[in-house]
């Protein structure tokens, strides 16, 4: 519980007023007009407005003072951070030359009469190689690869496996050139052989060969349905796609893999055939950020003096790796300063400089008096009359970044040959800059735990220091037959824009490898000496309902069911659901009876009848037994899966 605030003075406007008009009938009793409408009366309002703001100004002062004890143990506001997701250019046709798609490369969201377009730039250069097919080779596992690039020529029906497909036979398909971050469509005209394998699920896998060995690729369309007919692949090839050598042969190889089916798979009688193939590249993907980048701002002369400071003029600073690029123009040409975190390390000849990301200010190293009278240096000194400029650094981000996947589609700077944009998956990592309530809340937590990792609350917060774009982040103690002893296990939630319609998919809920070794780097430096760490996402425990309920009279039953879908799917979230809608709690059971209560309240429906709970696996998709209550595990939260409810109106 926070201190009381003293309230100075707890006069307000309507009081002065008052006080006024009662010395007037002590001090001037002749003057016996007190309507507003008299002058005096409105000279001795505006007396007391001006008052009033006093006395406001005043109250503000125990602020005040508490904002500086936090500036002095080195409290700053957090910085906002920027949504970044993948956006694939795709071309209008495939084209005979590399079509480049440079840094800082516009697009955006729809604007709309309710909602600003969102704009995100390109990190990255992505060139978008043109390619086509070179090589054919099958390969049957444990025997060595056969080339089949003559009989395909030639019009021969070719297996793409063995007579009897087994796990680990492979179709290999080799590009005169490497496409990395391309769209590649394969149109391969085959003949139904491949018997046995549902069209939606074929245990096959695509993959690429990398720099670091065979990678898989994304698939975005399907149109052989498992190689069973005539049709187009659109495969996203991985970056690090290169040149290689097999079979005697240099070209960059794209394989086709079966794979050991899952449970209750169909799985292939024989083997699916290849006639004819085209390759051609459609398009490429990169990343882009939720900011703009701004390059070579003048920044003004050094003065030469330790301690000098700048202010770049667009803030926040968003933070990249590193997040300036500032330098200064000295008799051998431009020289770059590194950003640090504080000058305790700096020697007198380090480039040295400090970032406030929130308001954009720069601290060059100062000179500290030691005790013996010297001066000591902390960081260089910028030599007198050298130009600074900040070379490069980003601004903006911020929640209004974190869009949903397909919201990304106006292209805005004009590029040949590219006729649409589109991101696969929702941007996501976008977080509001610090407030300072926020930061007055935080504070006494910071001062307790400092920089070292003790308890597991201590655990947590510097967590959530390292990776604020987390959406929850937990800390428990680790299981000694799993982890080892004295073990903490850190269960990590990433952020996940729900896709249209409000559902989310079970991949959005897993965190990337980037953020899990973040966070394991930044508690390994402050973890105790013999503290084990096992960062990683918690176990979802996927929940099915299948409910039955009653309509009333004249509502529509579709309406109802749609309705009660969203109830569910809103409140068995790990995000946003359980009561207080702050996601659920990590190892609360689910029971029937809460959610026939939930069902109860959804508008339309007048009697729930039947409430039944199934555990599922979200990958797999099989189903439990049913039940009337979930046990979940203190590491899991629960995942809605395919719920199922049937609603009973007039014509049911």
């Amino acid at each position: 519980m926070a201190l009381p605030s003293p309230n100075l003075d707890d006069r307000r406007f309507q009081q002065f007023v008052d006080d006024a008009k009662r010395y007037i009938q002590q001090r001037a009793p002749e003057w016996t007009d007190h309507n507003v409408s008299d002058p005096g009366v409105t000279l001795v309002e505006t007396v007391a407005h001006m008052a009033d703001q006093i006395v406001y100004r005043l109250n503000r002062v125990p602020e005040k003072n508490h904002l500086a004890f936090l500036d002095l143990v080195g409290v700053t506001l957090f910085p906002p951070s920027a949504a970044r997701t993948d956006v694939t250019f795709w071309l209008s046709a495939p084209q005979e030359e590399t079509v480049p798609v440079p840094v800082g490369t516009e697009v955006a969201t729809l604007r709309t009469e309710q909602e600003e377009a969102v704009v995100f730039a390109t990190e990255h250069e992505l060139a978008i190689v043109p390619c086509a097919m070179s090589r054919l080779v099958v390969q049957h596992r444990g025997e060595p690869v056969a080339d089949r690039t003559t009989a395909l020529a030639e019009g021969t029906h070719i297996r793409c496996f063995a007579e009897t497909p087994g796990p680990g036979d492979c179709m290999l398909i080799g590009l005169t050139a490497a496409v990395p971050h391309c769209a590649v469509a394969l149109e391969l005209d085959s003949r139904v052989d491949g018997v046995g394998v549902d069209p939606r699920q074929p245990p096959l896998v695509w993959e690429a060969w990398t720099e670091d060995g065979w990678q898989p690729c994304d698939i975005d369309r399907d149109g052989t349905g498992g190689l069973n007919r005539a049709g187009d692949i659109v495969l996203h090839v991985p970056g690090g796609h290169v040149l290689s050598r097999n079979g005697g042969h240099e070209a960059g190889w794209l394989r086709c893999r079966v794979t050991e089916p899952l449970p209750g798979q169909p799985f292939y009688t024989t083997s699916p055939t290849v006639r004819a193939a085209e390759v051609c590249t459609l398009g490429g993907t990169t990343r882009v950020v939720h900011a703009a980048t701004v390059y070579d701002e003048a920044l003004g002369e050094s003065t030469g003096l330790p301690g000098q400071r700048r202010r770049l003029a667009h803030a926040p600073v968003i933070g990249d790796d590193p997040p300036l690029l500032l330098q200064t123009a000295e008799h051998d040409g431009w020289q770059d300063w590194q950003v640090v975190p504080h000058f305790a390390g700096s020697r007198p000849d380090d480039r040295h400089l400090t970032l406030d990301a929130t308001t954009g200010d720069i601290a060059f190293g100062p000179a500290v008096r030691e005790a013996d009278g010297t001066l000591r240096q902390y960081g260089m000194v910028a030599p007198k009359g050298a130009v600074i400029r900040a070379r490069r650094y980003r601004t903006g981000g911020g929640r209004t970044g974190n869009v949903t996947r397909g919201a990304v589609r106006v292209l805005r700077t004009s590029i040949p040959y590219v006729s649409e944009v589109v991101n696969r998956e929702a941007a996501r990592g976008g977080v509001d800059g610090e407030t300072v309530e926020e930061a007055k809340v935080r504070a006494p937590i910071t001062l307790r735990a400092q920089e070292r990792a003790v308890t597991l609350r201590d655990y947590e917060e510097l967590a959530r220091r390292a990776a604020p774009e987390s959406a929850r982040i937990t800390c428990l103690e680790g299981d000694p037959d799993e982890h080892g002893a004295y073990a903490v296990r850190v269960l990590v939630v990433p952020q996940a824009v729900p896709d249209p319609g409000g559902r989310l998919r079970f991949e959005q809920l897993v965190p990337g490898d980037r953020l899990l070794d973040r966070i394991t780097r930044h508690l390994d430096e402050r973890r105790l000496i013999g503290t084990r760490l096992a960062v990683g996402p918690p176990y979802y425990q996927g929940v099915t309902v299948v409910a039955t309920v009653h309509a009333f009279r004249g509502t529509d039953t579709d309406r109802v069911r749609r309705r009660a879908h969203d109830a569910l799917y809103r409140h068995l979230d790990p995000l946003t659901g359980g009561a207080e809608g702050r996601g659920w709690p990590f190892g609360r059971p689910v029971q029937s009876g809460e959610v026939f209560a939930v069902l109860q309240r959804v508008p339309g429906v007048e009697l729930v009848d039947e409430v039944v709970l199934h555990p599922a696996d979200p990958l797999t998709g099989r189903r439990g037994d049913p039940t009337d209550r979930i046990d979940l595990e203190p590491p899991a939260l629960v995942f809605s899966f395919d719920h199922r409810v049937r609603v009973i109106g007039d014509g049911t």
